[in-house]
């Protein structure tokens, strides 16, 4: 028997302003009476404070400083964002992480509430370029696996309501609980604003609404905060909700930046390609290509990128072979401005040399060399590293990449071929035991590319380092979602107690303009009516994620599981090929 007991165990075992919480009946009697009641009780309220116990609060005096109420409704002054005194409130709930690790991981089912922020705290014009990027934060609803334990409440935000018909999908899955008694520990939040702006930025400047939050966390000493990738915003979330972030604190950032997570492969040992860091401007790119070529004479190609670019986005590929002489400097210079600005490709669509000089000089970025050859696997290494300092192996995957020159992520196959991963594993330890001692903790993923050996094997390059969730993350966590199951590195397989390993296949890129139009409820009732649904007797199929997506953008994700690696990629082309035939006809409405 399965049993779930603390996300923080399911963490350590895989290695209205709106409210749309538990419903309630209709009003049945005048609001009137019932508002004048509430505000003559909050005028007398006793509050509990965040560190003492409760006293009289008498009626605040006016102050130009932010003000947040606790789970009473008490008022919490704010400290500026960006100063001291924040810093100084969020390493305080910080340093509790260790001991509330130590406190969930030994105890069974202890009462707890957990935040979910699924904000994709990134640049928003680089956001702007990814079709339905409101819907991505839909694909942390595999957290809802947290209700599993009997005692967790979770506290969903999000920018735009979720259809309730997709919540249900996501709660109907959850193995061992009844879905009642799963949905009443379930409170959704909504913004009701799909502007570019991070949620995370969103839910700040809503006073009322962190109002809200903070009234349903209560004064639980056991919740906490998770988000999808963490910045100086979700650090000022923390302190604003009065709980800890389970997550990287923002003074480590730089580590996952391309910059960044190049020093740290050379000091953990692991072989980087050839290239140059903290580049800062067109000048600095084209010195930089130069130095590389005169390094590497036998380069055919540069790969320049930027800080914090994602899903290969923020890539550009230079073809060197048009200059034919490289011993004037000067020269070669003024030939590669010329180059760069007319003969460079862009992994995103749109994109032109003025405007990604422009972002470079923004977020500064590097030039390395681009490693040829046509069977050039690209796998990933998911770690944690747990508030105890523990770097641990979740899983490993490999890439599925796309774009002009292989650079964007379009899916991924679990777990990465058996002939590399033992490399993998150990590649991926010597970075989290790094990124350990420099006081990380997290969720992390290493990007690298394998080159075949003449004699065999493969030779193992670092690519980058991703202090977040990513496209490897919602997956596996549906995968533990639905069989409670882990990773064993040591096989290299997914064991779920007497099932056969697992396997999957997933994408979030599932896109077809004929797709658009359909509703939830009609992707559920064409899988259903064609077997393609998930079978939790096999437990084998297909799970679908940003179905909120599918009816504006034609678009949805999915992870197609099987018990081997070719029965998953059967389940991905058959997801294909019956939702082009459905689109077409209408014998599966029910």
């Amino acid at each position: 028997m399965l049993t779930f007991t603390s996300p923080f165990q399911i963490f350590m075992k895989e290695g209205r302003a709106g409210r749309l919480g538990k419903g309630s009946p209709p009003f049945e009697t005048p609001l009137k009476p019932l508002v004048e009641a509430e505000l003559a009780k909050r005028s007398r309220l006793k509050v509990t404070n965040l560190d003492g116990p409760g006293e009289e609060v008498k009626k605040p005096a006016k102050t130009s400083a932010a003000v947040v109420p606790t789970g009473d409704w008490a008022d919490v002054k704010l400290p500026p964002r960006g100063s001291k005194e924040e810093t100084a409130r969020f390493n305080e709930l910080y340093a509790k992480m260790p001991a509330l690790w130590r406190n969930l991981s030994a105890e069974g089912h202890i009462p707890q509430t957990v935040v979910v922020v699924p904000s994709m705290s990134l640049d928003p014009e680089e956001l702007t370029k990814l079709k339905g990027a409101q819907h991505y934060e839909e694909r942390m609803l595999f957290l809802l696996i947290l209700l599993s334990s009997p005692k967790t409440r979770v506290i969903f935000v999000t920018s735009e309501p979720i259809h309730p018909f997709i919540i249900d999908y996501y709660l109907q899955l959850l193995p061992g609980i009844p879905f009642s008694h799963a949905r009443a520990r379930l409170e959704l939040f909504a913004v009701y604003d799909t502007s570019p702006k991070s949620l995370t930025q969103k839910i700040l400047d809503r006073p009322t609404l962190l109002r809200r939050i903070r009234k349903a966390i209560g004064n639980d000493p056991n919740s906490h905060l998770t988000v999808f990738n963490v910045t100086e915003a979700e650090k000022s979330l923390s302190v604003a909700l009065g709980i800890p972030l389970l997550g990287p604190d923002p003074k480590h950032l730089a580590y996952g930046t391309k910059s960044g997570c190049r020093k740290l492969f050379r000091q953990a040992g692991i072989p980087v390609s050839e290239g140059f860091e903290d580049l800062k401007n067109e000048d600095d790119i084209l010195d930089a290509i130069y130095k590389l070529k005169k390094k590497r004479p036998g380069m055919k190609r540069a790969v320049i990128k930027i800080n914090d670019g994602f899903s290969g986005d923020g890539n550009a590929i230079l073809q060197l072979g048009a200059v034919s002489d490289w011993s004037k400097k000067a020269a070669c210079i003024k030939q590669l401005r010329e180059m760069v600005r007319t003969q460079a490709r862009f992994q995103a669509p749109g994109m032109n040399w003025e405007g990604y000089v422009r972002k470079f000089e923004q977020m500064e970025g590097i030039v390395e060399e681009f490693i040829e050859g046509d069977d050039k696997p690209s796998p990933s290494v998911q770690l944690r590293i747990t508030p105890l300092g523990e770097a641990q192996i979740i899983s490993t995957h490999d890439q599925v990449l796309g774009g002009p020159d292989g650079q964007v992520f379009i899916g991924c196959t679990f777990p990465a071929e058996r002939e590399y991963q033992d490399e993998l594993h150990d590649a991926g330890l010597k970075v989290g035991e790094h990124l350990a001692k420099a006081g990380v903790i997290g969720r992390l993923a290493v990007d690298f590319l394998c080159t075949p050996k003449a004699e065999g094997g493969w030779d193992l390059w670092a690519v980058e380092i991703n202090l977040r969730a990513g496209g490897t993350t919602h997956p596996f966590r549906t995968l533990q979602f639905l069989t409670g199951g882990r990773y064993n590195h040591e096989t290299g397989l997914f064991e779920a107690g007497h099932m056969n390993p697992k396997f999957y296949f997933a994408s979030d890129n599932l896109e077809s303009e004929k797709y658009k139009g359909l509703l939830p409820e009609d992707l559920i009732d064409i899988t259903t009516f064609n077997g393609l649904h998930y079978n939790s007797s096999s437990n084998t199929g297909v799970v679908f994620h940003m179905i909120g997506a599918l009816s504006q953008f034609g678009k949805l994700g999915v992870t197609c599981v099987g018990d081997s690696p070719e029965e998953a990629h059967g389940l991905y082309k058959q997801t294909i090929e019956i939702l082009d035939k459905a689109v077409d006809e209408v014998d599966w409405i029910v």
